[in-house]
C-alpha cells in the first residue's frame, strides 16, 4: 500500500478497540506512583490501534520484546574504538545488571530509576535493565545542571540513579533528598558492574503493556519541564509505526547519530528502532557533524539520525569523506529547511527523510521517504497516526489554511500530575503548539511553532520562512528569524546569522537577496551576526534568548547591530 493511501486508510476506518484504561489492568508495579500520578482518563488523547501489529498483547514487558528475538551472536552495539557487544552478551550483561537492581539495591517494579551519562552501550544496558527488572526509567542528559535535576528527581519522586561514574558530580551536587546513587565505570567497589550478581539469566517481570515503562522529560526551553509518560506498549509503538513503515530498517543496517539517548529522538533512532529490527548501532560519546563524518567511514553506518543543523554543517567537510554506506538519513528535532535538503540531495543523492516527533508522543508522527518526499514539507501521517490542521477551538480547517497541528495514534500524551495536560490535549487530539498547513494531496507543511509567529504592522510572518531563504545565500551557515517587541508594528523581524569565515557582514547585501524572493514585509528590519545560536543540550534553538537576550546582541561582532532601511512599500 502507497504510504499516503495508508495514511487516509487510517483516516477513515474504525479504531481498534483501546486497550482497558490504567486503572483497569493488574500492573505488575509494587511502587505505583506513576500509575497514580496519571492525568484522569477523561483528560486523555484518544488512542487508535489500527495496524494489527499496534494490537498488543496485556502482558508485555518492552526490553524482553526487545532482546528475545535475535541470533545471540549478530552485533548490537558497537563503540568509536571497535568494541563490539553481540545480542548475546547484551542481553548477560542487561541481566547481571537487572539482577544487582533488584538484590542489591532494592530496586522493586515501579520504582523510578534515574539513568545518566553520555552515550555508550553500558547506558543502554542500564535502560534495558530498569525495564526488564519492571522499574521505570527516568532519562535525563548528561549535560543537565544540578538545578535541573533536583527538579526532576521532585516531579517523579525518584529514588535510584545509574550515573556514568564520569556525570556523577553534578548529580551529587543536586542533593537531591533520598536518592541513592551508584555510578557505573569505575573502579570503586560500589561500581554497579563490580557488584556482586548471579550470571544465570534474569527472570522478567511480567508488566502489563501499559505498565509506565520511561517517563522522559521535555527539553523545552522555558518553565518548569514536563515528565511525558510512557507504557512498554509504547516503546514498541513507535518502532511498529515509523521505524516499520516509513525508514524500513534491515538487519545489516548500522545505526548512527547525534542525539543523546535522554533524549526521545535519540533512544528511539540508535536503541529502540536498531533492536527491533535484530540490527546494531554505533553508540558515540562525541556526535557532532565532524566527529559523524569519520565514524560514518569507519563503521559503515547506513542509518544516520542527527539535526538539520548538523547537516548543514557537514556539507562544508564532505570533500574527501567517504559515506557510501549511508542509505537512510533522518532528520528531526527542528524543521528541515528546503534548502538544506537540496544541498544534501546535490551533494550525496540522499534524500533526508524529514520528520516532526514530539517527546509527549514518544517519536515521529508525520514523515515521508523516499520518492514520497516533497522537499519543503514535513511529509503525511506515518501508518498508524492521524492528523488534521484546527483552529484554536478544535474545528478543523480547509486545506491551505494555516492552522494548529493535531494528531492521534497508539501513543499519546500523558504528563505526570501536570495540569498543562489540558493544554496539549484538546478533544481527544494532542495538540503539539506547531503552525501547520495541510496541502489539497494531504502533505503537512510546517510553518512555524504557534508561539514563534511573528506580527508586525497586522502582517503574520512565519520565521522559518525567512530562515529557509536566508540559508539559500552561499555565505549564510546558520539563521534564526525572530520577533521584537516593537511599540509602532507590535513586533519587528530580526534575523540572527552565522556566516562563514571571511563574508562580509553586509545587512543590505542581504536585504537585497531577500527582496528578491519575499514579500518586503518579510523582510528582517535588523541583521545582527553571532559566532553561534544558542541551542539546548538536545540541539534545540532557543529562540526565546534570541527574542529576549539584549546581551547576545551587545555580543555580537562589530557592525552587527547595523538596521537595514525599509524598502519601499515596507510596513
Amino acid at each position: 500500500m502507497d504510504q499516503r493511501d495508508a495514511a487516509s486508510a487510517t483516516d477513515t476506518a474504525d479504531p481498534a478497540p483501546a486497550p482497558k484504561p490504567a486503572e483497569a489492568t493488574r500492573t505488575a508495579h509494587l511502587d505505583t506512583f506513576a500509575r497514580d500520578h496519571l492525568p484522569p482518563p477523561e483528560q486523555w488523547p484518544e488512542l487508535r490501534f489500527d495496524l494489527p501489529e499496534l494490537r498488543y498483547p496485556e502482558r508485555l514487558n518492552a526490553a524482553v520484546e526487545l532482546l528475545a528475538h535475535t541470533a545471540p551472536g549478530r552485533p548490537a552495539f558497537r563503540t568509536a574504538d571497535g568494541e563490539v557487544w553481540t545480542y548475546g552478551e547484551l542481553r548477560a550483561r542487561v541481566d547481571r545488571i537487572a539482577h544487582a537492581l533488584t538484590s542489591r539495591l532494592g530496586v522493586v517494579p515501579g520504582n523510578r530509576v534515574l539513568l545518566r551519562g553520555p552515550t555508550t552501550p553500558w547506558l543502554a544496558a542500564c535502560w534495558l535493565a530498569a525495564l526488564k527488572a519492571g522499574a521505570v526509567a527516568v532519562t535525563v542528559l548528561a549535560q543537565q545542571r544540578p538545578h535541573e535535576l533536583r527538579t526532576i528527581c521532585a516531579i517523579a519522586q525518584v529514588g535510584h540513579a545509574l550515573c556514568d561514574v564520569r556525570a556523577v558530580d553534578d548529580l551529587v551536587k543536586a542533593e537531591v533528598p533520598g536518592l541513592r546513587i551508584t555510578p557505573y565505570g569505575g573502579d570503586t567497589s560500589d561500581d554497579l558492574l563490580r557488584l556482586p550478581a548471579p550470571e544465570e539469566p534474569y527472570a522478567p517481570v511480567d508488566t502489563a503493556a501499559d505498565d509506565v515503562a520511561l517517563i522522559a522529560f521535555t527539553s523545552g526551553t522555558t518553565g518548569r519541564p514536563k515528565g511525558c509518560v510512557h507504557f512498554h506498549r509504547d516503546l514498541l509503538a513507535i518502532a511498529d509505526t515509523f521505524s516499520r513503515h516509513v525508514l524500513r530498517p534491515r538487519p545489516d543496517d548500522v545505526f548512527a547519530g547525534s542525539p543523546p539517548l535522554g533524549f526521545t529522538f535519540g533512544l528511539g533512532g540508535l536503541v529502540i528502532f536498531p533492536l527491533r529490527a535484530g540490527a546494531s548501532a554505533l553508540l558515540l560519546e562525541q556526535a557532532g557533524p565532524r566527529q559523524l563524518l569519520p565514524a560514518i567511514a569507519e563503521h559503515r553506518v547506513s542509518v544516520l539520525f542527527t539535526a538539520p543543523t548538523a547537516y548543514r554543517t557537514m556539507l562544508d567537510e564532505l570533500d574527501g569523506s567517504d559515506i557510501t554506506s549511508l542509505r537512510r538519513c533522518v532528520s528531526a528535532g527542528e524543521n528541515l529547511p528546503a534548502a538544506t535538503w537540496r544541498a544534501w540531495h546535490e551533494r550525496t543523492g540522499l534524500r533526508v527523510i524529514n520528520g516532526i516527533g514530539a517527546t509527549e508522543l514518544l517519536h515521529i508522527f508525520i514523515s515521508a521517504a523516499d520518492d514520497r518526499i516533497r522537499p519543503g514539507t514535513t511529509g503525511v501521517p506515518v501508518p498508524g497516526w492521524q492528523a488534521r490542521v484546527q483552529d484554536a477551538n478544535g474545528t478543523p480547517l480547509p486545506d491551505g489554511e494555516p492552522g494548529l497541528l493535531a494528531v492521534r495514534g497508539p501513543v499519546g500524551c500523558r504528563y505526570l500530575a501536570d495540569p498543562r495536560q489540558r493544554q496539549y490535549v484538546r478533544g481527544g487530539w494532542n495538540v503539539t503548539g506547531d503552525t501547520y498547513v495541510r496541502e489539497p494531496d494531504g502533505y503537512f507543511r510546517y510553518v512555524a511553532r504557534a508561539d514563534d509567529m511573528i506580527i508586525s504592522a497586522g502582517y503574520n510572518i512565519a520565521g522559518p520562512e525567512v530562515e529557509d531563504t536566508l540559508l539559500r545565500h552561499p555565505d549564510v551557515i546558520e539563521t534564526a528569524v525572530v520577533g521584537r517587541p516593537d511599540e509602532a508594528r507590535g513586533q519587528i523581524v530580526v534575523a540572527y546569522l552565522v556566516l562563514r569565515a571571511g563574508a562580509p557582514r553586509d545587512p543590505e547585501a542581504l536585504r537585497a537577496f531577500l527582496t528578491a524572493e519575499l514579500a518586503p514585509y518579510k523582510c528582517p528590519r535588523e541583521f545582527l551576526f553571532v559566532d553561534a545560536l544558542p541551542r539546548t543540550a538536545t540541539g534545540k534553538l532557543q529562540r526565546f534568548r534570541l527574542r529576549g537576550d539584549r546581551a547576545l546582541d551587545q555580543n555580537a561582532d562589530a557592525g552587527a547591530g547595523v538596521k537595514s532601511a525599509p524598502a519601499e512599500g515596507d510596513h
